[in-house]
């Protein structure tokens, strides 16, 4: 997993200019690849790296939780530990964080190391409660 997995073809399609919230699905690790504790703990660092780039960009973290249980549909592949929704300005800020050296090489590697499957679904607001900046 790593930022080879990025679907370029399909954030191509998308208006770059428009706001994107991504919804982060998360699946740890028992153990970080790296032995520097839990997944949990390797995607703590990942965290703590990217927030400050996504605030750099215009983003902001909206909201965090820890996934409890499948309500609804099978549980099979549909079971993940967190879940993260991100909001950047632009899908093109999302794209040049992703892309950037910096995120590949200081970033993408905790999340590798903690991450057994992680997620993330480019979605344009239809209707929210919230007002996001």
């Amino acid at each position: 997993m790593g930022v080879d997995l990025l679907n370029v073809r399909g954030l191509a399609e998308l208006d770059q200019q428009a706001p994107v919230v991504m919804v982060n699905l998360m699946r740890f690790r028992e153990r970080s690849l790296d032995g520097d504790g839990s997944g949990r703990d390797a995607y703590l660092r990942y965290s703590a790296l990217t927030v400050p780039m996504i605030k750099a960009r215009g983003g902001t973290l909206l909201w965090t939780g820890e996934a409890q249980a499948v309500a609804l549909g099978l549980e099979a592949g549909n079971t993940w530990d967190y879940l993260a929704l991100v909001y950047y300005p632009t899908v093109a800020a999302f794209i040049n964080m992703m892309t950037s050296a910096e995120y590949e090489n200081r970033c993408d590697p905790h999340r590798t190391n903690g991450c057994a499957d992680h997620v993330i679904i480019a979605t344009r607001e239809a209707y929210s409660k919230f007002k996001i900046p």
